[in-house]
């Protein structure tokens, strides 16, 4: 965690703007992995806001994507061109899809343009999230 705090610090202070948005359906975690982390823009996901996600991609460096690993209904989004990191939250509750299988259910290994990266994680103990963040920032060096 260490190496992930100095980068963290090297692209704050530096003249390099580094913008991250983070989108997800409404109750997937974002808000709650947005304050166990550090603060971003937490854009609503209720049906009426989803088309103003893409106002905020502009100029975006990455974009994480909350899913919430429970609720396989609703498992089809928008996926812009960005590097996209999707955090497969509330792994710790019954019946959580795992990351292979919504890997699988999203058809994610048919994206051959751009990065990607799906982490299980827990928003609530934030096992997984300091993972996550590094795959973006190792992706951008």
């Amino acid at each position: 965690m260490g190496a992930l705090l100095s980068k963290l610090i090297q692209i704050f202070y530096s003249k390099e703007e580094f913008k991250i948005v983070i989108v997800g359906l409404d109750n997937a975690g974002k808000t709650t992995i947005v304050y166990k982390l550090m603060v971003m823009w937490d854009i609503g996901g209720q049906e009426s806001l989803r088309t103003s996600w893409v106002t905020y991609y502009t100029n975006a460096k990455a974009l994480i994507m909350v899913i919430d690993s429970t609720d396989v209904d609703r498992l089809n989004v928008l996926l812009q061109d960005a590097s996209i990191l999707i955090f497969a939250n509330k792994q710790d509750c019954k019946g959580a899809l795992s990351a292979a299988e919504i890997t699988e259910k999203l058809k994610l290994t048919s994206i051959k343009d751009r990065n990607w990266h799906i982490q299980a994680c827990c928003a609530l103990t934030g096992d997984g999230l300091y993972e996550g963040l590094d795959w973006i920032l190792s992706s951008k060096s």
